[in-house]
């Protein structure tokens, strides 16, 4: 960092205290817990809403887009009215635990509301991914989770779009709802008609059977090596959660918290950690309609030039799109850091050099650091365990247990594995027991298969790092092990800022090679004779831009310390990682496993004598001193 950089103050934010209990038991086992307690919390999440209604009952609670582009809302206390009369018509079709909803579009006020409605009513519901409708061609998943849920009713927004996923995937006996639209030779029901059921009794009766132990609702794994399952997520895993980032953000309390959000709600990041967050603290909720990717992303700089967050959440490919817009437009910069009190990130390590950029930005638009926030969770901990909820954190810190988690370290394959118990931990997956046995160990521990170390073993106060996942780790054919997260992120920085991801080929091989999936506006750069409408391959193509890998890489490997961090070989793709095929989440994090085996002939053409010349041969004592 630069002088300035260490001399300037964080914006004052109230964050809740930092302090671990630490245990060790034999074969080197590692027990922490927070001291504190954790506080109480409500049965169900729709008693927050209940709580709004009364409390704000005009203050925004959802917003989004029109079709003219307008920002069009509903506040507390018109949500809890439109919930119960959608509850209503929930029960009236009999939807149960064996009959739930199907929610199959992304994020909108009418998704909201009918995820809600099915909450107060105790049915569960099942929000999914829209790629398994829109951009498969087969429908393998939505058919595999349509036959494991065997849902009751289907909501779209717009029946048309899904018609083909629909007719391919679900019965034609089960009635679809929709926002707009037709579905050829489908019984569908208008949500508006849905919307003005008059709410009786058994609305109230319902909704006073819910309880802590009710599912809420299926959120399904990504099934990037296997078929999607679904995890059970109960009222008490969502609102014990909640209570957890209350106690770690306690500013979240101070000033209802304004988010201008895109994340999908198919994942927990964004449909329990951020709505919720919202609607357990009051908050207000601009849907963002754009996304990190080609095409889309002006759609969010749009909305952030409008809105001004309190908290701002994304994934890392979310902030390395935006900061250089934030580096170019002052305007921009006032608006996003003028009452934004923390940053915060998940779904993958953010690199260091996009931290400092950010850290600078902010300097220039408001003279102070904002607090960059992360930590470590997972679909099955509703999401949260553990967070560096304190200034001064670094790249791939998670911190340390909120309260009420358990946290186990255990030794393996060398590294140390966190296991989690508490009120936010999942049941189980869905008609699974088999899956759900294999995730539990003997002391009713849920595995996460995410390794962790110590930033200082002799001060545990300082937290932890992330060490990547156990399960992306391979050994070399001499039998030494390479730890994938620390090595993805240790080059990302070298080559930085020309690097977006990269993925590691080398099980039971001799040496490491890597496929590089480059910032190809950064790579452009490097070589600005060429169109401006050069494509992807001729920029990856291009002398400079591969002299530039050559040199950086060369480096790289030239300060190695053995072949668990050499690489020897690396091609540059000039397609992205898909989304259809499991090597990108909706989050925007990269899928290890599912690129090796969809690009099985470049790993081959890797490694194959002699190289093709689109391969580049690192030789670190020729290209070291280049750099």
């Amino acid at each position: 960092m630069t002088a300035i950089k260490v001399n300037t103050a964080f914006r004052a934010a109230r964050l809740g205290p930092v302090a671990v209990e630490v245990t060790h038991e034999a074969g080197g086992v590692v027990h922490m817990r927070s001291p504190h307690t954790l506080g109480t919390y409500p049965a169900k999440l729709t008693e927050r809403l209940e709580h709004w209604a009364q409390v704000a009952p005009r203050r925004t609670f959802l917003a989004e887009r029109d079709g003219a582009g307008n920002w069009r809302g509903i506040d507390y206390a018109q949500t809890l009215l439109r919930v119960r009369s959608l509850a209503q018509a929930l029960i009236d079709r009999g939807l149960s635990v064996e009959r739930p909803l199907l929610i199959l579009s992304g994020n909108d006020i009418e998704h909201a509301l009918l995820a809600l409605a099915a909450q107060y009513a105790g049915v569960p519901y099942a929000p999914v991914s829209p790629a398994y409708s829109l951009l498969s061609r087969d429908f393998g998943r939505l058919r595999h989770i349509v036959s494991l849920l065997t849902p009751g009713l289907v909501f779209t927004a717009d029946a048309g779009r899904f018609a083909n996923a629909i007719a391919a995937a679900v019965n034609e006996d089960v009635e679809v709802m929709t926002t707009r639209g037709e579905a050829a030779g489908r019984r569908v029901t208008s949500f508006s008609a849905a919307q003005a059921t008059a709410p009786t009794a058994a609305v109230e009766r319902a909704h006073a059977s819910v309880g802590p132990d009710t599912i809420a609702k299926f959120l399904f794994t990504s099934g990037s090596t296997a078929l999607p399952k679904g995890v059970i997520n109960t009222q008490r895993m969502l609102c014990s959660n909640q209570q957890m980032l209350a106690e770690a953000f306690p500013l979240l309390q101070d000033t209802p918290p304004v988010l201008v959000d895109w994340l999908p709600w198919n994942h927990t990041f964004g449909g329990n950690h951020n709505v919720g967050l919202v609607l357990y603290n009051g908050g207000t909720l601009y849907i963002d309609d754009g996304r990190p990717i080609a095409g889309e992303f002006d759609k969010t700089v749009r909305n952030l030039r409008e809105i001004a967050p309190t908290a701002y959440f994304n994934v890392p490919r979310g902030y390395e799109v935006l900061l250089p817009y934030l580096q170019r437009e002052p305007a921009l910069r006032r608006t996003f850091f003028s009452r934004v009190s923390m940053l915060f990130y998940a779904g993958a390590g953010l690199s260091q050099h996009v931290w400092e950029g950010l850290e600078q930005v902010e300097i220039d638009a408001c003279g102070e650091r904002i607090m960059m926030i992360t930590g470590l969770g997972a679909t099955e901990t509703a999401p949260s365990v553990t967070f560096a909820n304190w200034p001064g954190a670094r790249a791939g810190m998670i911190g340390l247990p909120v309260p009420g988690q358990e946290i186990k370290l255990v030794p393996v394959a060398g590294k140390l594995e966190m296991r989690v118990k508490g009120p936010n931990v999942t049941p189980g997956y869905w008609r699974a027991p088999d899956p759900t046995r294999a995730v539990f160990d003997d002391e009713g521990y849920y595995c996460m298969g995410d390794a962790v170390r110590w930033v200082d073993p002799a001060e545990p106060r300082r937290g932890l790092l992330f060490d990547g996942r156990i399960a992306e780790d391979f050994k070399l054919s001499t039998g030494t092990w390479v730890s994938v997260g620390p090595l993805r992120a240790q080059v990302i920085l070298a080559c930085a800022p020309l690097v977006h991801d990269v993925v590691f080929a080398a099980p039971d091989r001799d040496e490491i090679a890597a496929l590089i999936f480059p910032q190809f506006d950064a790579c452009r750069e490097l070589c600005p004779e060429l169109a401006a409408g050069a494509t992807a391959a001729e920029v990856v193509a291009h002398p400079a831009v591969r002299g530039r890998f050559q040199q950086l890489l060369g480096a790289f490997t030239s300060a190695a310390t053995g072949s668990s961090t050499r690489i020897v070989r690396a091609l540059l793709l000039d397609t992205p990682p898909s989304i259809d095929a499991g090597e990108m989440t909706d989050k925007g994090s990269v899928n290890q496993r599912a690129v090796l085996s969809r690009r099985a002939d470049v790993v081959e053409e890797l490694y194959r004598e002699p190289p093709s010349p689109w391969i580049l041969v690192i030789d670190a004592e020729r290209t070291a001193d280049a750099v």
